[in-house]
């Protein structure tokens, strides 16, 4: 016969590490730069520099990225709420409507922005690893003209 206290404070145990799991979420804050030895432009040419500043806290993240090419320097910022809700942001470069979600310790960003009158879909995947010096970022970039993956590999300053 099983002893009910040991069997009432086990399931308790295991109830409290499923909830602390689920609020465990991935800290993204910090100042990254692009390393574009390990980035992957696909056919898209890569900018001259990126910084990406994260602020985040348990209910929201902000991304400011400054990035210099052949055209000059662009910086945007931009503001989601990390539970799903639909967010718009005005940029230098236009309106950007999205949202963000946690899978798991992964953090889903999904953004729509009009571009010359074209619609650019950008879907958004990060990771960390597991030192805490490498962000991951696979996007899955959406045009009138088809699909294509972007990776960028940012490094923590």
């Amino acid at each position: 016969m099983r002893n009910p206290v040991v069997r009432s404070r086990r399931l308790l145990g295991l109830a409290l590490l499923a909830a602390a799991s689920a609020f465990a979420a991935t800290d993204f804050s910090g100042t990254w730069k692009l390393d574009g030895a390990k980035s992957d432009f696909g056919p898209v040419p890569p900018p001259e520099t990126m910084t990406r500043v994260v602020t985040q806290d348990s209910k929201s993240i902000t991304l400011e990225t400054t990035q210099k090419n052949a055209q000059g320097e662009v910086k945007t910022k931009i503001s989601f709420q990390l539970d799903g809700t639909p967010s718009v942001n005005q940029t230098a470069l236009g309106e950007v409507k999205g949202s963000a979600k946690w899978e798991g310790a992964l953090l889903r960003i999904k953004t729509t922005r009009e571009t010359q009158g074209m619609e650019i879909t950008f879907d958004e995947l990060w990771t960390l690893a597991a030192d805490g010096k490498t962000m991951t970022v696979a996007n899955k970039v959406g045009t009138p003209q088809g699909e294509f993956d972007l990776k960028l590999a940012l490094v923590k300053q």
